[in-house]
């Protein structure tokens, strides 16, 4: 009875000892299980979520690899790129009154003067008793009589500004304007010093081609031309202010003038072409 009873105690111990073992070797699956299970789970996010991951990075690259704008579309923006420094030595040492900056045009309105041999032998003349007193001048490029200030005229506004223009001189008419009397003429930044021809008759319908140009100078916002001018055809010029040098010699330059061969001299100026300069391009404006 005893031998029975202590076999079946062994029996049970060792089911028990069976169990436990069991049981031991299933907790010890079971970190293995979990990790398994993460790591199946880390692969399934990587499979469905990797094409977003993807597009997003790309998404993200995207800015870096645009294409460049076309040169034709650049040019037509070119205020950022800076301007070389100018060299006044290439221009006779004249100044420019403001800044150049691309993209912007100086511009001014004037009447051309023509001129004949007879005013070509006498500015000669004048240049020469001039540099015997010590003043120095360069004659003109070109003459003209100015119906305004230079101004500076962006270039999306040039056709608007010249059709403005061209509507406001529509009931102008062509006259002729007179100058003989000589007048010493400074910039207002001091810079270039003229000799000029002051005009004598046709001052009336200069202010009445004055009135119209200024017209479309208010509307764009640019400044009018002077409240008294004293309207003139510049003859020549020196670099700074020599004010104080030439009208010490322009009573003798006037003589030149007056003592003419053929009697004084008269700058005649046939009004019949208003013009309009901005950068290099010339528009023209007949005058009834």
């Amino acid at each position: 009875m005893l031998v029975g009873y202590s076999s079946s105690e062994e029996e049970e111990e060792e089911v028990e000892k069976e169990e436990e073992e069991e049981k031991e070797v299933e907790e010890a699956a079971a970190p293995k299980q979990s990790c398994s299970r993460k790591r199946r789970e880390e692969e399934e996010e990587e499979e469905n979520g990797g094409t977003a991951r993807k597009k997003h990075k790309t998404e993200r690259k995207a800015p870096e690899t645009r294409l460049p704008l076309p040169g034709c579309l650049v040019e037509m923006f070119p205020e950022d790129v800076d301007s070389p420094p100018e060299d006044s030595a290439l221009h006779g040492g004249r100044v420019r009154t403001f800044k150049h900056e691309r993209g912007n045009w100086a511009t001014y309105v004037y009447l051309p003067y023509h001129p004949e041999d007879e005013f070509a032998e006498l500015l000669d003349e004048l240049l020469s008793v001039a540099k015997a007193r010590g003043v120095v001048l360069n004659p003109q490029e070109e003459f003209h009589l100015s119906l305004s200030q230079t101004v500076v005229l962006r270039h999306h506004w040039i056709q608007p500004f010249t059709q403005s223009l061209k509507a406001g001189l529509v009931h102008c008419r062509r006259f002729v304007c007179t100058a003989g009397r000589l007048k010493v003429y400074c910039n207002a930044e001091r810079t270039r010093t003229f000799l000029g021809m002051e005009v004598c008759t046709g001052h009336a319908q200069l202010l009445h081609l004055v009135q119209a140009v200024d017209r479309t100078m208010t509307e764009f916002r640019l400044d009018t031309f002077y409240e008294d001018p004293s309207f003139h055809v510049s003859l020549a010029w020196c670099v700074g202010n020599m004010t104080g040098q030439m009208k010490e010699c322009l009573q003798e330059l006037q003589d030149v003038v007056d003592d003419h061969e053929e009697g004084p001299f008269v700058l005649r100026l046939d009004c019949e072409e208003l013009r309009c300069r901005t950068g290099n391009k010339t528009f023209r404006f007949p005058l009834e």
